[in-house]
């Protein structure tokens, strides 16, 4: 139905900047909004990022406001920029996908990649 890839993590001193990628495929990709999230080492999944199916709304989580942003393309990818990269935003970072008809719930996202590793140091 859906696949999601993640790429574009990498080591990076802090007050640097990453983009990630989330190459997305399969027939039903464009009816949904997609998200990324987040999680550290023996934290829970955290949400930072979700954009809708046509990229004209997007939302943030508070610690991320003004040094992200989500963004969607025609080629089924989307991208998280990173910028202004702290140590506590190091995590495995995750897209996912959801039906653009439900709400910005973890319990919606049907789809997830692998994750990408984002370390961010001092």
């Amino acid at each position: 139905q859906v696949q999601l890839v993640e790429s574009g993590g990498g080591l990076v001193q802090a007050g640097g900047s990453l983009r990630l990628s989330c190459a997305a495929s399969g027939r039903t990709f464009s009816s949904y909004a997609m998200g990324w999230f987040r999680q550290a080492p023996g934290k829970e999944r955290e949400f930072v990022a979700t954009i809708n199916w046509s990229g004209g709304n997007t939302y943030y989580a508070d610690s991320v406001k003004g040094r992200f942003t989500i963004s969607r393309d025609n080629a089924k990818n989307t991208y998280l920029q990173m910028n202004g990269l702290r140590p506590e935003d190091t995590a495995v970072y995750y897209c996912a996908a959801r039906p653009n008809s439900r709400p910005n719930s973890l319990i919606w996202y049907d789809y997830w990649g692998q994750g990408t590793q984002v370390t961010v140091s001092s």
